[in-house]
């Protein structure tokens, strides 16, 4: 498969995972539940940063020892130890990635690692996206050459937005597209497989009818149908002492989320077996367990992410964008809405919530003509 705006050594460069053969997921209806979804689900992400980046880095016992189980926002160093959501890098890079589609029309990877440059602050950088940096802009190498070769977290915790564009018409294109945002930061499979199955995973909640709660194996089932057709046989070993795991990143969904599930564990005891950090073969387990326990009160399962992980900003902030993409908008608390303030740089409060009214506007209200999805505008 491939976009036509992109150039044959774009496209050559996303191999070996731009051939594989992903299901093509459901278009939802365009109606005001899908919005009120669509809000949800970037609000979501902002909001699960903002509860989990004043405690990230403590293990869940130093932080109930600390701060007692966190159910809204502590008080923040950075605005004078007022109780507000402010956000890290997890809440930045996603909606510059949203600023950039909503400025073009479509991803543009290239603009996307400029804004990224351009930015003179981002909060709690990553080492990953801290490397591509200096690639793309010192070292000289283009977007599709920059990526570093990490399974860490840092492109699945922005790669929500990537799905907007293509809302209006679901085809194989998306799924370039996602590869492209993943790699220009990450280019590992591990990362690749955590975005392909992720986006999958959003694309079904929006489209889901309305009061359908889904089963707990739902979560990582419909995970493991998008994500595991990108994987290449590249394998992975545990970072726990002890656990004899080696695999792919599908593999340890199947092999830990649902005997997880079977076993009643909770969210606590289960990321405290396979541990709960930035490694995506601990993150999206993390993420896939506390949906399929908790994926039915949005409150809850984010709750859980905050309290009961260690990277907990990031966990908070995927999941958040699950249950919100899932529940919508108004099924997150209002004290948590109206607690955020909405940066995405150091002073620009209330830019995430003018981000996600102009996506709503743009990318569910406007005529297919605007779109990226088979666009052949080129950027070679």
């Amino acid at each position: 498969m491939g976009i036509p705006r992109y150039s044959a050594e774009e496209q050559q460069t996303l191999l070996p995972w731009g051939d594989a053969r992903v299901p093509t997921p459901p278009t939802p209806s365009l109606t005001a539940r899908t919005r009120d979804r669509v809000r949800g689900m970037l609000l979501g992400l902002a909001i699960g940063d903002a509860l989990g980046n004043t405690s990230e880095g403590m293990t869940p016992a130093q932080r109930r020892d600390a701060h007692g189980e966190i159910r809204g926002y502590l008080p923040n160093r950075r605005e004078e130890m007022l109780p507000v959501g402010l956000p890290s890098d997890d809440t930045q890079l996603a909606f510059w990635t949203l600023e950039s589609s909503l400025r073009r029309g479509y991803l543009d990877p290239s603009d996307v690692a400029g804004l990224f440059t351009r930015q003179h602050r981002i909060f709690g950088i990553g080492s990953a996206v801290t490397a591509f940096l200096f690639a793309y802009r010192f070292g000289g190498r283009r977007w599709f050459e920059a990526g570093q070769p990490s399974a860490g977290n840092g492109a699945l915790m922005r790669i929500a937005p990537v799905l907007l564009p293509h809302l209006r018409d679901m085809t194989e294109a998306l799924w370039i597209d996602v590869v492209a945002a993943t790699v220009l930061t990450h280019r590992d499979d591990a990362a690749v497989a955590a975005s392909v199955g992720f986006v999958g995973l959003l694309s079904e909640c929006l489209a889901r009818p309305e009061g359908d709660d889904p089963p707990a194996r739902w979560w990582p089932e419909t995970f493991l149908r998008y994500g595991r057709p990108v994987e290449t046989g590249i394998r992975y070993r545990s970072r726990v002492e002890g656990d004899p795991f080696e695999g792919s990143l599908c593999d340890r969904v199947e092999e830990d989320v649902y005997a997880a599930l079977e076993g009643g564990e909770s969210v606590l005891a289960a990321a405290e077996r396979w541990y709960s950090g930035a490694y995506l073969l601990e993150t999206v387990p993390c993420v896939l367990h506390i949906l399929a326990r908790h994926g039915s009160d949005p409150e809850e399962a984010i709750v859980r992410a905050v309290n009961d992980t260690k990277d907990n900003d990031t966990v908070a902030a995927i999941v958040g964008a699950a249950v919100g993409a899932m529940h919508g908008e108004s099924a997150l608390p209002p004290r948590w809405r109206e607690g955020l303030l909405g940066r995405t740089r150091e002073e620009d409060d209330g830019h995430v919530q003018e981000l996600i009214d102009q996506a709503v506007d743009v990318f569910l209200s406007c005529s297919a003509s605007s779109r990226s999805g088979g666009s052949t505008r080129s950027r070679a």
